[in-house]
């Protein structure tokens, strides 16, 4: 980063709803998220038992520029997320001890966390940038490691004081334009196929979008052409990882991440077409894809 982003206004911090969400802030920003986004439930004695480490993220909440009131809510919902996810990578960290490879927890733990963490805090840096300025750099804070406790190795951590600067599939779809989802990246899957391992196919989107607003026609192409890129990361770790891990690696490492990033991806299509016309329901169903030998 070129500078250091300002400290969040802790005062701000209110998740809006009752008092079972108000607990839920309490432990999860207030305490929790402030002071490093891990889990604090039960699942950690869980994994100091199973002696599988435990996953830290950076703290995205006190990185963050005062929030203005319109956006707060909105931020408090994602800053929950960011904790929901840390906590189910860690809970899957348990449940998957000594399955896959030296690279496993890397491949089908700590890389689709970051892919999580990257898509919701540009939620949050886009909710601020409606009213104020967007805060800048925050891709930087997604990157998760592994506490390892020796049963469990990532291969290579993902380091949590990553520098700034955007992800391959964010500069790839913003480079693209406003290509369309074809349901098969080419060069991607020629290659899974002459490899022997297959290509992965996914429902086409942009021929089940209604008449795009002018308004939301960039947004939509941009994430039109992540879809794409999304794809063919797909197919370039599906060749990449052949011969790698038990007979559900490739769901558990490639497809159920696939489809968890196109479903963010198709959410935020619908999220902007909804802004000026009726948004579109039932997207969510063409998320998830298919191997094909």
């Amino acid at each position: 980063m070129s500078r250091a982003l300002p400290k969040y206004n802790k005062r701000r911090v209110a998740i809006i709803g009752g008092a079972a969400a108000v607990a839920l802030t309490g432990a999860i920003v207030a305490g929790t998220a402030l002071a490093g986004e891990t889990s604090k439930s039960s699942t950690p004695t869980a994994r100091t038992l199973a002696d599988v480490g435990s996953i830290t993220c950076p703290d995205v909440a006190s990185q963050l520029p005062e929030i203005p009131a319109t956006a707060q809510a909105e931020v408090d919902r994602n800053l929950t997320l960011l904790q929901t996810q840390i906590d189910e990578a860690n809970k899957r960290l348990v449940d998957t001890v000594g399955q896959g490879g030296a690279n496993f927890v890397q491949n089908a733990i700590l890389g689709p966390l970051e892919d999580k963490r990257i898509a919701t805090v540009n939620r949050i840096a886009t909710a601020i940038g409606r009213t104020a300025d967007k805060p800048q750099g925050l891709d930087a804070l997604a990157p998760c490691a592994l506490n390892a406790g020796g049963a469990a190795d990532t291969g290579e951590e993902a380091g949590a004081g990553a520098e700034a600067g955007a992800t391959p599939s964010e500069a790839a779809s913003e480079a693209a334009g406003g290509a369309e989802d074809t349901g098969n990246a080419e060069g991607a899957g020629d290659a899974g196929e002459a490899a022997g391992a297959g290509a992965i196919s996914c429902p086409d989107v942009a021929s089940q979008l209604p008449a795009i607003p002018a308004t939301a026609q960039a947004e939509v192409d941009r994430n039109l052409a992540l879809l794409d890129t999304q794809l063919a990361e797909a197919n370039k770790r599906l060749v990449d990882t052949v011969g790698q891990g038990g007979p559900n690696f490739v769901q558990n490492a490639i497809l159920g991440p696939l489809a968890d990033k196109r479903n963010s991806t198709i959410d935020r299509i619908a999220i902007s077409i909804g802004r000026t016309a009726e948004k579109p329901q039932g997207l969510g169903s063409l998320a998830a894809c298919t191997l094909t030998q």
